[in-house]
């Protein structure tokens, strides 16, 4: 059985390019980046290259960026970094959006543990989030503003620029996690008026385990793991050299291809939500009337479970939601906070798109949804 992998909001295949340019550091160019030898130079000249890579594509500073472990860590370090450098979490208070992942609402929720005061707006019922409700939620005492710049659900894109532009004004840090936006749309910080952004390399073709996080030059954030001072003290540990050559070179990909294959991807995407809705009578697109990713379709099919419909197409790889949900039975967060009813939650799948899609696995994964969906009624 060929497998349609249409999961790539999940997580990326490795490209081949990056692939290949790992390869000779994980074999003879095996030296620690802080070592004053050959090989120890050849490393750091390695990873240098990765963030040079990084900054052309974020178009940030080389200063600018720290490598992370992935998006996890880079979200963790924005808001227990902020939190904790600004006298928090005795004192202090941060804001979030409703439909945030998982490893940004679960640091808040801690730091809400130690005295932090958090404060939760939510999304209209396409899944965006109002800017005004972001203002109306500023304290005096706020640190932090938090807000994905796209939805890893349903796909919708924040208005972060708008957004950003209320921080500023008050004075507060804004931080955004575009772990799902980089890589399928332009994501340039200064541009979006950030302060911190999150980076995740396994969502743009690069391994897992590899991350970054931006920190705009002047910003100062308390470090999460203290020894060495490696990252210009914002992250001890050897450096993950391999990874973070697979991170820049998929960011070389990205900086090369992004308009080709963003293009390519939406018209893949629009050809399988028309097949859909076509044939499907009450199917129903969430965050269908806002601006989201090129890749993305949150679909509801009416009168079935989304995993059940799912178990019946063993062929194709796609998901009910985010794969930090996707174990759960109970609403997401993000549907939950669109007000989506159970009844139509519980139809819902969430098709994802890559750079590797194919016209016809569209097509394939069209029929075997719609025979399944017929069958499962």
């Amino acid at each position: 059985m060929r497998l349609i992998y249409l999961d790539f909001n999940a997580t990326t295949p490795i490209a081949p390019a990056v692939q290949e340019a790992m390869l000779p550091f994980l074999t003879e160019h095996f030296g620690n980046p802080s070592s004053q030898h050959a090989p120890g130079r050849a490393a750091h000249e390695a990873v240098e290259d990765a963030r040079a890579r990084v900054c052309r594509l974020l178009g940030a500073d080389r200063d600018e960026i720290v490598f992370t472990s992935g998006g996890t860590e880079s979200n963790n370090l924005a808001l227990k970094g902020v939190a904790f450098r600004c006298g928090a979490p005795s004192a202090g208070h941060i804001v979030l959006s409703a439909i945030e992942h998982p490893s940004v609402l679960e640091p808040a929720k801690f730091l809400e543990s130690l005295g932090l005061g958090i404060t939760i707006v939510g999304c209209n019922a396409q899944g965006v989030v109002d800017p005004r409700a972001v203002a109306a939620a500023i304290r005096p005492d706020t640190v932090l503003v938090s807000v994905m710049h796209a939805n890893n659900e349903i796909g919708t894109i924040q208005p972060i620029r708008r957004i950003a532009e209320i921080c500023r004004a008050a004075g507060v840090l804004f931080h955004t996690d575009a772990a799902q936006s980089l890589g399928k749309i332009p994501v340039r910080p200064r541009e979006l008026g950030v302060d911190l952004l999150s980076v995740a390399g396994h969502k743009m073709y690069a391994p897992k385990g590899i991350g970054a996080l931006y920190v705009r030059r002047g910003v100062d954030i308390e470090p999460l793991l203290h020894g060495a001072g490696h990252e210009s003290g914002l992250r001890a540990g050897t450096e993950n050299v391999p990874y973070i050559v697979g991170l820049g070179r998929a960011a070389t990909l990205i900086e090369h291809n992004l308009d080709r294959f963003g293009s390519q991807v939406a018209m893949l995407r629009d050809r399988l939500k028309q097949r859909l809705v076509d044939s499907v009578p009450g199917l129903s697109v969430n965050g269908g009337a806002a601006e989201r990713l090129p890749n993305t379709l949150s679909a509801n099919f009416p009168g079935v479970h989304g995993g059940e419909l799912l178990r019946r197409t063993p062929e194709l790889c796609a998901s009910t939601g985010s794969a930090c949900h996707s174990g759960a039975e109970n609403l997401s967060p993000t549907l939950s906070a669109m007000g989506l009813g159970p009844d139509t939650a519980r139809g819902t799948v969430r098709l994802s798109l890559g750079w590797y899609t194919t016209e016809e696995e569209v097509d394939r994964a069209a029929s075997l949804l719609l025979d399944a969906w017929e069958n499962s009624r």
